[in-house]
């Protein structure tokens, strides 16, 4: 029987995963539904416990020691309560006791989504053998998360590292989260896509609008989407460089849809942190791709819960 072995859990608006993963990050099973998203706490629930009883019926079960979750936040892992923000039906919904109840008592580990996509990148991806470094997601929201001294640093709640939810344009628009001016408001997705129309970008024959489309105007040339990428890249640059000056990372690593614009991002990326990444601490600092994929947040919630269990430190993970 596998003696590291662990359950994990990757929690979204849009599909609920989950696999079983040994100590070396390999996927040995795997499970999906669609998230009820608008429907009511327990219905969301109820397809969580659909993943968990396809996991639980394999023979591989029987030597998994604990279970990792990656959540759509907010979360609060010293609660063990998750609310997010596009799953209406659960607020301080009790995800860790329930989950715990399903399996059988087992150890059960929460962090966001952001952290459990900086696990994984950490341990088996573009952060790996980097003992301070920051992963960011750069899709429809911006999320983040922290290594520090070589150990992933999701901070009492889970949400440590939270990036996108940093302010760089002290009277800019305002954000969702109630605050001004955040790298999420100029960088993420939708934003891009929002800027590029109100400064009087058009989309093709297709009428795609998305951020990916702006990317590919920006890559034929079209002034207005380079300009948008080039606020959202200055966005990002400021939020990595005051990440980097108050807690000395040496590697910022993005992923996320937005990423895959590829130099179109990364290129007014790099170049606007040395405008703002000054100081000789942090003048060395490297950006460069993920490269998990959409397996990050598995992987992830795995490398938590294997860390979580005192009698099994993982390399890179604990």
């Amino acid at each position: 029987m596998q003696t590291d072995l662990v359950a994990a859990l990757d929690i979204g608006g849009t599909k609920i995963a989950g696999a079983l993963v040994d100590g070396h990050g390999r996927i040995l099973v795997r499970a999906q539904r669609p998230t009820p998203a608008q429907e009511d706490g327990d219905t969301v629930m109820l397809a969580v416990e659909e993943v968990l009883g396809e996991l639980t019926s394999t023979p591989l079960w029987s030597g998994a020691t604990a279970v990792g979750i990656g959540s759509a936040g907010p979360v609060d892992a010293s609660a063990g309560t998750v609310s997010p923000v596009n799953v209406p039906g659960w607020r301080d919904f009790p995800l860790v006791e329930r989950v715990r109840a399903v399996t059988g008592g087992l150890p059960v580990e929460l962090i966001g989504d952001g952290v459990a996509i900086t696990a994984a990148e950490h341990w088996q991806g573009a952060a790996r053998g980097h003992d301070n470094a920051l992963c960011m997601v750069v899709s429809t929201g911006v999320g983040g998360g922290l290594v520090l001294g070589g150990k992933l640093h999701p901070g009492p709640t889970g949400n440590a590292g939270h990036i996108g939810h940093i302010s760089v344009q002290l009277d800019g628009d305002p954000c969702p989260c109630g605050a001004r001016g955040c790298v999420e408001r100029i960088a993420s997705g939708p934003n891009i896509a929002r800027r590029a129309l109100d400064n009087g970008w058009r989309p093709g024959p297709d009428g795609e609008s998305s951020a990916a489309a702006v990317a590919a105007a920006a890559r034929a040339g079209d002034p207005v989407a380079v300009a948008s990428f080039e606020r959202a890249a200055q966005a990002l640059a400021a939020g990595i460089a005051a990440t980097a000056t108050l807690v000395e990372i040496d590697i910022a690593v993005i992923g996320g849809g937005v990423a895959g614009a590829g130099d179109i991002l990364f290129a007014p990326l790099r170049s606007a942190l040395k405008n703002y990444a000054t100081l000789s601490f942090v003048q060395h600092l490297t950006v460069t791709p993920a490269v998990m994929g959409t397996d990050a947040g598995l992987v992830g919630a795995a490398a938590a819960a294997l860390a979580g269990r005192p009698s099994t430190p993982v390399a890179g993970v604990g």
